[in-house]
């Protein structure tokens, strides 16, 4: 009985919510669940449905929406609705990849900081402490100026585009994980007072096991509300340095560098007013799915946020 008391509760308990009352509790969860799945299958699927290629140009410039081209044409004649999908398809994997990256390097960080405890924990927080202090816009662009140039000429020019991509998640990701890292740090300098991390130790597992294979999985659920939250962070980022010219560059399209372009040629005498509206109405509901969804998530998962 004593021999097998410590190891039952050597996992804590977690509370089992179905999967259909998660996505579907509530309306504002059911419509940016259904609203986010429609523009992620047509940012996947819709490109090659529209009939025209993203870079193809033509002579039909600064076209107004109409039955040819359902959200008109672009200073180059190319067709705006195909460059939105495309341009979403690349933010979405932006953020997607992005907010990864810094979800992996969050939870890892903080929980080891967490659990250690002490000097060490102290250290690993005032590492913490000086990355946020450092300003995000001078470091991705600084990480850009010094270290596009060498990877292009690595690749002979070939992997301009993409390089300029991973630097993008390279800058972001340098800063976007701490917040991640903070808040597992502390949820774990709690758990780990509990009587399940009590037990493990009782049987001698070691730290690492410890951390993450019994204090991490009762993370889960302020892990998946932040991976949620953090996505739309992720492609705003990417959007803004976009549109300063400091993120995606020609002739590849992210939501933001379309948003830039729309505004470059919008003058007095010419208001092509479908390039900029467009491109912002889908980023502007891309992000506000995922918020939403994020907050109906940290409701259901975390009842003590709910005021």
């Amino acid at each position: 009985m004593s021999a097998t008391s410590p190891s039952s509760s050597a996992s804590a308990p977690k509370p089992k919510v179905p999967l259909s009352w998660i996505l579907f509790g509530n309306r504002w969860m059911a419509g940016s669940t259904i609203l986010l799945v429609l523009l992620v299958v047509a940012a996947v699927v819709g490109p090659f449905l529209t009939g025209y290629a993203p870079e193809t140009t033509s002579g039909a410039q600064f076209l107004p929406p109409c039955r040819a081209h359902w959200f008109g044409t672009d200073l180059h004649g190319r067709d705006l609705l195909t460059r939105i999908l495309c341009g979403a398809r690349l933010s979405l994997l932006v953020g997607l990849v992005g907010a990864g990256v810094s979800l992996v390097i969050g939870v890892a960080y903080g929980a080891i900081s967490g659990y250690a405890g002490g000097r060490t924990d102290n250290a690993m927080m005032r590492i913490v402490d000086i990355i946020a202090s450092l300003p995000t816009l001078i470091f991705i662009i600084l990480l850009i100026a010094v270290l596009e140039k060498p990877l292009t000429q690595t690749f002979s020019g070939v992997w301009k585009t993409e390089a300029r991509i991973v630097l993008l998640f390279v800058g972001i990701g340098c800063f976007e994980w701490l917040t991640m890292a903070r808040i597992v740090r502390g949820q774990v300098l709690v758990l780990k007072e509990l009587s399940f991390v009590q037990a493990a130790r009782t049987l001698g597992q070691s730290p690492f096991k410890i951390v993450f294979r019994h204090l991490v999985p009762n993370l889960l659920g302020i892990v998946i509300v932040y991976l949620t939250l953090s996505i739309p962070s992720v492609i705003l980022q990417e959007s803004f340095l976009s549109f300063l010219g400091l993120g995606v560059q020609a002739p590849a399209a992210s939501l933001g560098s379309l948003m830039a372009e729309g505004v470059q040629v919008i003058n007095p005498l010419r208001v092509s007013w479908w390039l900029l509206v467009f491109p912002g109405s889908f980023m502007a509901a891309t992000l506000m799915a995922l918020n939403f969804l994020g907050d109906g998530l940290r409701d259901i998962l975390d009842p003590k946020s709910v005021r």
